[in-house]
């Protein structure tokens, strides 16, 4: 198991209004670093590649230490084995990844983007 670091980009050159922050190359059991992004309160995760019969959940905390998984506009879990793009409805101050189960054909990509709101 691997803590995953994650690169925050602004993929507008003259604003940091959006922020685009990817984990990559999560295998099996693997934890994403957490980020604290609160400030962008309009947020989705995108998540791709190899599942080998892994499970990719986004979580949050606002102490740092304690993660619970986030859940949809509907309602549901944070918690996918297939590809999936979603919003995150919760606005906790941290937020990660982590990989449950999966074999040695894991290989994903998760990536958070938001937006500020004025």
């Amino acid at each position: 198991m691997a803590a995953i670091t994650p690169v925050t980009t602004f993929p507008i050159e003259t604003s940091r209004d959006v922020a685009v922050t990817t984990w990559a190359a999560m295998q099996a059991g693997d934890d994403g670093a957490a980020v604290r992004l609160a400030v962008y309160s309009d947020r989705s995760v995108q998540v791709s590649g190899s599942f080998g019969g892994a499970t990719v959940s986004i979580g949050g905390s606002n102490d740092g230490e304690t993660y619970h998984a986030l859940n949809d506009a509907q309602g549901n879990t944070m918690s996918f084995n297939a590809g999936v793009l979603k919003a995150i409805i919760e606005l906790p101050v941290y937020l990660k990844p982590w990989v449950t189960g999966g074999d040695g054909t894991t290989n994903l990509k998760v990536v958070l983007s938001g937006r500020k709101a004025y």
